[in-house]
């Protein structure tokens, strides 16, 4: 196992989630800050749109347009310009706030939600994955998840893995041609690490942020690490590989405690490391 240290690229963010890299920028959701940003390989910031309702998951369309999840009205929103248009309600299926998600080569997108009224103190419920086709339906695709999170596709399509966070493991299902999930099984038992957001490489690693330890892990299926960074005194939010290479991980991290995000600490920040191993999907970087 390698261990490795991140340096750091930007801070003054609140909460960073959902990054992802695409033409030559990151992609990042302040959440608790209420905005999303573009951020150049420098660490310098560009402010794309505020999102009221709390952006978390990025993606992009086939034809570059951008979608953030608005998480506490549980919709999914197109970036037009500096505003925002509904691209999908996910009200009437979704039973707690909308979280992260994945837009598939097709153009459809996994998104996930809470379940559960976490922030008010619910008790803890599992929770559906949710499939947004490309003409706006919703369905559910599984059920039953245990705080759904993080997600990535991997063998050119025929997979997807999602981090369940409240179970401490990878769970990963077959993929169909519409979308469908099936043989749904076990990828990584994590032990005592709690994963939030992950992204994939190209020798099939996947790279979870351990949101309890403060860890970014490239796990292998089956649960073995090979190489950790380590975070001390922070939270690991989210990560995501890009760069002009691929092989620059940007891991979202947070310095405070819980408490802090709600009182808009600007505890949060992205930190960068190099890697061995490039993205996955080459296309996007």
């Amino acid at each position: 196992m390698k261990l490795l240290k991140a340096q750091m690229l930007a801070d003054g963010f609140v909460f960073p989630e959902g990054p992802r890299w695409h033409k030559d920028r990151l992609w990042v959701s302040d959440m608790w800050d209420f905005r999303v940003y573009r951020i150049a390989a420098n660490g310098n910031r560009e402010l794309v749109c505020d999102v009221s309702r709390r952006p978390s998951g990025l993606g992009f369309l086939n034809d570059g347009t951008p979608i953030v999840v608005s998480m506490s009205d549980r919709k999914l929103m197109k970036i037009v310009g500096p505003g925002l248009a509904e691209y999908a309600d996910l009200s009437k299926h979704a039973r707690g706030d909308a979280n992260d998600m994945i837009v598939d080569p097709n153009g459809r997108i996994y998104v996930g939600n809470f379940g559960y009224d976490l922030f008010g103190g619910a008790e803890q419920k599992l929770a559906d994955l949710l499939l947004v086709d490309t003409d706006g339906s919703v369905r559910v695709v599984a059920d039953g998840l245990d705080f759904p999170n993080g997600m990535v596709i991997k063998n050119n399509g025929r997979s997807l893995v999602v981090a369940e966070t409240w179970s401490n493991r990878l769970t990963a299902f077959d993929r169909a041609a519409n979308g469908r999930l099936s043989r749904r099984r076990v990828y990584a038992d994590l032990g005592d690490r709690s994963p939030d957001g992950i992204c994939a490489d190209a020798e099939g690693g996947i790279w979870v942020s351990c949101f309890n330890t403060g860890e970014f892990v490239r796990v292998l299926e089956g649960g073995r690490v090979t190489h950790v960074v380590k975070c001390e005194g922070k939270r690991a939010v989210a990560c995501q590989l890009g760069g002009s290479d691929g092989r620059t991980l940007f891991c979202c991290t947070f310095a405070g405690e819980l408490e802090d995000i709600h009182c808009r600490k600007r505890a949060g920040a992205i930190e960068a490391v190099r890697v061995e191993v490039p993205a996955a999907d080459m296309a996007e970087v």
